[in-house]
């Protein structure tokens, strides 16, 4: 690579969340709490920086689904399945949520110090629309509800007309 550019692996935020199952996937068995822990520092470190905003708030998603797909693995090898695919989850979810909240904790930080603040201003920096002006009833009370346009039931014509 040429330039002044600086060499790295970027990964989209696609790509980092799917580097964030995949090793909470495989470590969900072992440990799975530090596992995730250092995928979520993984991710976030790896992510391009405009992408922080979509990876910051999948850990907990990622965590449940990844532990959604072992304890039903576990689960379809036991002589009853639904007892154990529940008393799976609910072990899991529960020795696994504090580790869920500082591996979400930390990618945030990590997130907010790469630029994630400069990604919420963009996702703030769309134009908002304006308020319409309270118009009044015969009454004086201000309407609560906006009128409907004029032709919303009628059928758009594209185009010009036949006779211009």
């Amino acid at each position: 690579m040429t330039g002044t550019g600086r060499a790295g692996l970027r990964l989209t935020a696609r790509g980092a969340i799917v580097m964030l199952f995949v090793i909470t996937l495989v470590g969900m068995p072992f440990l799975p709490g530090p596992v995730f822990v250092a995928g979520c520092l993984a991710a976030v470190l790896l992510v391009r920086p405009r992408d922080l905003l979509p990876l910051v708030v999948t850990p907990p998603l990622v965590f449940f689904a990844a532990a959604l797909l072992v304890e039903l693995v576990r689960a379809l090898g036991s002589a009853s399945t639904l007892p154990t695919f529940g008393l799976g989850m609910f072990t899991a979810l529960s020795s696994g949520a504090p580790w869920l909240f500082l591996g979400s904790a930390l990618a945030l930080g990590v997130a907010w110090v790469r630029g994630l603040p400069a990604n919420l201003r963009e996702l703030r920096g769309a134009p908002e629309p304006e308020p319409a002006p309270a118009s009044r009833s015969r009454r004086g009370r201000a309407r609560t509800f906006d009128p409907e346009p004029e032709g919303y039931f009628e059928p758009r014509v594209y185009g010009r007309a036949a006779d211009e």
